[in-house]
């Protein structure tokens, strides 16, 4: 169990604390409620690109790292769809430190164009190494074109295209910010060799006075469901052919999300698996098999994904036959019956638990999830009991109504 308080600035930004004495360090874990869905479609890649930006200088600190590496602390971010988040790790003398850094930047930015120009050609450069010179890098985009028509998430995070990185201008990065960094849309959270009480006045003291901000609300269309066979077949230079089979499920705390989460991990999670035992020891058709779900605050989808010997027409139907077969074998059978055992289940639902507590052991992984705890609006200490109350019986009532090969959107990725 893990023990935390929180509260509520005035200006709204939320806190949770975890006191952890055991350590000398602290994190602190600053989670915004904004991602790559809330681009606009002719600047995709803003999200991504504005979290580098963070790193470029604020109001009064022109050099963010150079601070950081003063207080023999590190840091880090990430973006996804849904979410912007940054992280922050020192020695818990030097907390208050980390709170002006933090602070600094949700208050304003310096808004250089030479930071933009510098972190522009960062991205792009990412962009370039990772989708556009490296085999198979191109297979998000080519997937999340194909599962979604009028979503925001038909496009990766990393953005649609090159050329919308390159037309950011100085007004786009502030209309960005103010529209979406803000107090009141962000949670943050510290776990480590801090009390409650110094926690609550460094807060208080380094964020209070940032004003809350008018947040720009979602209104992009709900993506219509899947009615038909989608496929898409690529040629490129790769070195193997890779099929990718991808089913819309649940949005994060919807029903079905959790079973969809413990499906994948029947199918995929170890050698105990159905795709080790049943595809990959059985048969020389596959050198690797997966499976897994984009799990997002908007439906996602689940994903069955494998890497073949060959392309040849024969094997690549083949290999689509026994995925479907072993999606198909854990739905509810015609008669009402279900295809699950409990101890099936209770390995996956255990190793879930297993790792779950595992990461909770680190303090900032402890700060990251109790962040998007918060953001969800759950406690972190039912999330382990929740997944355990999931019976077979759900399961295969889940597979059979989202593994349903009307819904399928399917990728083959082939050599040329």
């Amino acid at each position: 169990m893990i023990e935390y308080s929180k509260f509520t600035l005035a200006n709204g930004l939320r806190v949770i604390h975890n006191y952890d004495p055991s350590t000398a360090m602290v994190a602190l874990n600053v989670l915004y409620n904004v991602g790559a869905r809330d681009e606009k479609e002719h600047l995709t890649g803003l999200a991504h690109l504005f979290e580098h930006l963070m790193f470029g200088g604020s109001v009064n600190i022109p050099d963010f790292d150079a601070e950081m590496e003063r207080a023999g602390g590190i840091n880090n971010a990430w973006t996804s769809n849904d979410f912007t988040n940054f992280y922050d790790v020192a020695p818990a003398r030097n907390f208050e430190t980390l709170l002006w850094l933090e602070s600094d930047r949700m208050l304003g930015l310096s808004f250089s164009p030479k930071a933009l120009e510098v972190q522009r050609n960062v991205v792009i450069e990412e962009f370039k190494q990772t989708h556009l010179n490296r085999p198979y890098g191109d297979l998000t985009h080519r997937l999340r074109g194909l599962i979604y028509t009028t979503h925001p998430y038909r496009y990766p995070t990393i953005g649609k295209e090159i050329s919308h990185i390159e037309r950011v201008t100085d007004d786009d990065v502030r209309e960005f910010f103010y529209h979406h960094y803000a107090p009141n849309n962000a949670v943050l959270a510290v776990s480590g060799n801090v009390t409650l009480e110094e926690v609550k006045e460094g807060v208080e003291k380094w964020f209070g006075d940032i004003p809350s901000r008018a947040i720009s609300p979602r209104l992009y269309p709900a993506e219509p469901l899947v009615t038909s066979p989608r496929h898409l077949e690529v040629h490129a230079k790769v070195p193997q052919g890779v099929i990718v089979m991808a089913f819309p499920m649940p949005g994060y705390g919807k029903e079905g999300y959790i079973e969809c989460d413990l499906l994948t991990d029947i199918l995929a999670a170890g050698r105990s698996s159905r795709f080790y035992r049943n595809l990959l020891l059985d048969n020389d058709i596959f050198t690797s098999a997966d499976s897994s779900i984009i799990g997002s605050e908007d439906p996602g989808f689940l994903m069955l994904r494998a890497q073949i010997a060959d392309s040849s027409p024969a094997t690549v139907r083949r290999a689509e036959e026994l995925l479907l077969q072993q999606a198909e074998a854990l739905a509810t059978r015609p008669d009402g019956s279900c295809p699950l055992g409990q101890h099936e289940v209770q390995r996956v639902i255990n190793r879930f638990a297993s790792d779950f507590s595992f990461s909770a052991m680190n303090y900032l992984s402890r700060a990251q999830s109790l962040a998007m705890a918060e953001m969800h609006g759950e406690d972190i200490n039912s999330i382990v009991e929740r997944y355990r109350a999931v019976t077979p019986e759900r399961l295969s009532d889940t597979a059979k109504a989202i593994l349903d090969p009307s819904h399928l959107c399917e990728l083959r990725y082939l050599p040329e």
